[in-house]
């Protein structure tokens, strides 16, 4: 019999299925990927979270619909069953077999009883289901998951997982060690296959070269033959040979896998695309072009030629002085000017002194830092070397956030590279200047973002706040001056050395030098990394840059500066940005993060996203920003829930006011910004949710009201089998009701009617 397998929710649950696959062909049957074709289909649930529940039964009702064809049995599995399995029994007779987790050890037992009832037959072994098997690998080529743990260990608050998978449980580590090498063998990365498939048809003068991310993400996975540029995009695995055999052997492009514009026009070249036109690279200048494992490579493209140049023909005071005059200003936030943080820190009496990158990038959506990490680590080494230079530091540490993986990895690889070649360490270039970089991994504190908060965190304390002044110029790590800046703003500084002042100076605006990398994401055609000059007007990131807004809906908003920014409405899409020009508007550059939003989404709701970000990521230190900001999301949620009165406005606004003066840290100050700036554009939402208890565009499902429009029924009944809830009756060809005592208004029904009778 065939076998198809659907696999919903975590990565625990993609082991799961890839166990219970192995058991299925280790008896003999045969898998399959379309379960038109599956004689069996098993469906792996998630049931963490009402959204899960609903894709779940829906896809469920989805498989059901198979049993008209081919199938003979539908199997239930997962988080789901071992929650809701009394409830699914009686709404879901579709289903033939249930298995809860703790009945995962009788796995086999339970389907050859389903499968064979009525067959007499010598009854075959259960298959272990925790033993380590031989995995057969679903999640693709270039990686696979290892189950490390399962169940809970009961820290986290507000989590269902204690109550569906149980008690916390740790596999052995030589099991995992084990697994992982199985894997490793098994498994080849597909880098490695291309690599192989090149060898093997002694292709000569061919190199398959892994970079940083191109910036645009939304055509991902992307090739590029070089050195025509030829650009494809969007690639699988088994394009690979394909590529190979058609470009690099007989010379033809594949034309099907060209990059297609903004305008439908086939694009060849990666700069003819209409992304990149208005785009000026500097601190992504070797993202994607070179291999940022490889120094030599950083080398051929003018890499530690402004640390020799550093060295050799300027003092510690000219560089300064450079970096002043090109008006670069730190790109973590603030925009205090980087050349005179480096002063204060050179002034700084004590002798010794450290230098700090800050790539600890917690702001939800961005990802810039990490970009220039992974893409281009040598720039930040060599930038770190500088500055130590410069102020008269001997020892640097970058804090980077231990989720980014590859980024601490490359890193690590450009440490190691720099010290081997003799460009960290004792006497650089032969010279009397010492300097050496240490990696120190943050938990994902967003409070260690603040810059003395990080501090904490490298001498081994909690990531709290300092009160300020003193300053870290004047007292830092360990109370000695310490000067830090963020990747971005470090990975400008060998620019600014070898082109001059002048140059840098003359891009941006006036008091905005330079140019200002954007994590565009959100309601927008081209999702991915932007660098633009500063002075670049929203309109030319979000439609020239990123292509408009997706599926044929308006601009509505867009956030910069992530929790601490504000909201930037339509009539303010040609504000220049750089740092005046937002604070004016009621926003903030940030570290870099940019979300579009259209017009399908609630600001109420979204500023209380936000805020419930900053909620749980207060330190706690101070009571503003602990109590506060806690106090401003009931009232939020209040207003969503359609419970508030106007008064509850006002208390809102001001307490967001106060916080704003009271709070220890600018992460605390700014933390009420996305109300602020919510309530000031888009105040008549804020009203409607407390006057007439509607939200307009329906995200807040307390406010929302589904009925269905009976000009428009025709009575097929697609919303009544798709309900997650059986909220909706009505005979075939008759018109259809919502119960709404019953509905939980997932929209499930609003998504699926084909006559849009539904709303």
């Amino acid at each position: 019999m065939k076998v198809g397998f659907v696999s919903l929710g975590c990565s625990k649950n993609l082991v799961d299925t890839e166990k219970t696959i192995d058991i299925f062909k280790k008896h003999g049957y045969d898998i399959v990927n379309n379960p038109k074709e599956a004689e069996i289909i098993v469906i792996n649930t998630c049931g963490f979270i009402e959204t899960a529940k609903e894709e779940a039964i829906n896809t469920i009702l989805e498989m059901a619909e198979y049993k008209k064809e081919n199938c003979k049995y539908i199997i239930a599995m997962g988080c789901l069953v071992q929650r809701y399995r009394e409830e699914l029994e009686k709404s879901l007779p579709e289903v033939d077999l249930f298995i809860k987790y703790d009945e995962y050890d009788t796995i086999w037992s339970q389907i050859d009883n389903l499968i064979n009832k009525d067959i007499i037959h010598e009854k075959e072994e259960d298959i272990p289901f925790n033993k380590l098997q031989d995995r057969v690998i679903t999640t693709g080529d270039n990686f696979a998951y290892v189950k490390i743990a399962d169940g809970c260990n009961n820290c986290c608050t507000f989590c269902a997982i204690p109550y569906i998978r149980g008690r916390f449980e740790s596999r052995p580590m030589e099991d995992i060690i084990e697994e992982v090498k199985k894997l490793d063998k098994n498994d080849d990365k597909q880098l490695m296959k291309n690599s192989e498939i090149i060898e093997e048809k002694n292709i000569q003068n061919v190199r398959v070269i892994q970079t940083g991310c191109f910036g645009l993400c939304a055509k991902g996975p992307i090739v590029i033959i070089r050195p025509e540029d030829t650009f494809y995009a969007n690639c699988k695995p088994e394009d690979c040979e394909e590529i190979i055999n058609s470009h690099i052997l007989e010379g033809k492009i594949v034309e099907r896998l060209l990059c297609k514009d903004i305008d439908g026009s086939i694009v060849k070249k990666l700069d003819d695309l209409q992304f990149y036109k208005k785009q000026k690279r500097i601190a992504l200048k070797n993202c994607g072009v070179i291999n940022p494992e490889d120094i030599d490579e950083y080398i051929a493209f003018d890499g530690y030629k402004a640390l020799e140049k550093v060295l050799f023909e300027m003092t510690p005071e000219s560089v300064i002085e450079e970096v002043k005059n090109s008006g670069l200003r730190g790109r973590g936030g603030a925009g205090f000017p980087t050349g005179k943080k480096w002063e204060l820190t050179r002034a700084a009496k004590e002798k010794q002194k450290y230098v700090v990158c800050n790539a600890d990038e917690g702001d939800p959506g961005a990802f810039m830092d990490r970009s220039i990490l992974e893409g281009d680590p040598h720039s930040v080494v060599e930038a770190m070397i500088i500055a130590g230079y410069s102020i008269g530091a001997n020892k640097g540490y970058i804090y980077v956030r231990a989720e980014y993986p590859i980024a601490v990895h490359r890193f690590d690889i450009a440490i190691k590279q720099a010290r081997q070649y003799g460009l960290l360490g004792n006497n650089i270039f032969g010279t009397e200047f010492s300097f050496d970089i240490e990696i120190r991994l943050g938990a994902g504190a967003f409070v260690c973002g603040e810059e003395t908060a990080l501090l904490e965190s490298i001498e081994g304390r909690r990531g709290q706040p300092r009160l300020k002044p003193p300053y870290p110029a004047n007292e830092g790590l360990w109370g000695k001056p310490t000067l830090i800046n963020n990747v971005e703003t470090y990975a400008n500084i060998t620019r600014i050395i070898l082109n001059g002042a002048d140059w840098y100076s003359n891009i941006g605006t006036e008091n905005s030098k330079g140019t200002k990398v954007f994590a565009l994401g959100g309601n927008v055609v081209n999702v991915g990394l932007v660098e633009v000059p500063m002075g670049t007007t929203l309109r030319e990131i979000v439609y020239d840059i990123g292509g408009g807004i997706p599926n044929g809906r308006d601009f509505k908003a867009a956030q910069t500066g992530g929790p601490s920014g504000g909201c930037i409405p339509k009539e303010h899409l040609d504000t220049p940005i750089d740092y005046e020009s937002l604070k004016t508007i009621g926003s903030m550059m940030g570290s870099g993060g940019l979300i579009v939003m259209d017009d399908s989404k609630c600001m109420v709701n979204l500023a209380k996203f936000y805020l419930d970000f900053t909620v749980d990521e207060s330190c706690g230190k101070c009571t503003p920003c602990r109590i506060g900001t806690k106090r401003m999301l009931e009232i939020l949620t209040k207003i969503c829930d359609g419970k508030a009165d106007i008064q509850d406005l006002e208390k809102l606004e001001q307490l967001a006011i106060n916080i704003c003066r009271t709070a220890v840290c600018g992460l605390g100050q700014t933390a009420p910004n996305p109300v602020l700036s919510t309530l000031k554009y888009f105040r008549e939402e804020y009203l409607d949710h407390i006057k007439h208890k509607t939200c307009k565009v329906g995200e807040c499902k307390a406010l929302t009201n589904i009925s269905i429009n009976p000009q428009k029924c025709k009575g097929c009944g697609i919303c009544k089998r798709n309900c997650p809830v059986n909220a909706i009756s009505g005979e075939p060809k008759q018109v259809h009701i919502i119960d709404k005592d019953i509905c939980i208004k997932c929209g499930t029904c609003v998504a699926n009617c084909p006559f849009h009778a539904i709303g």
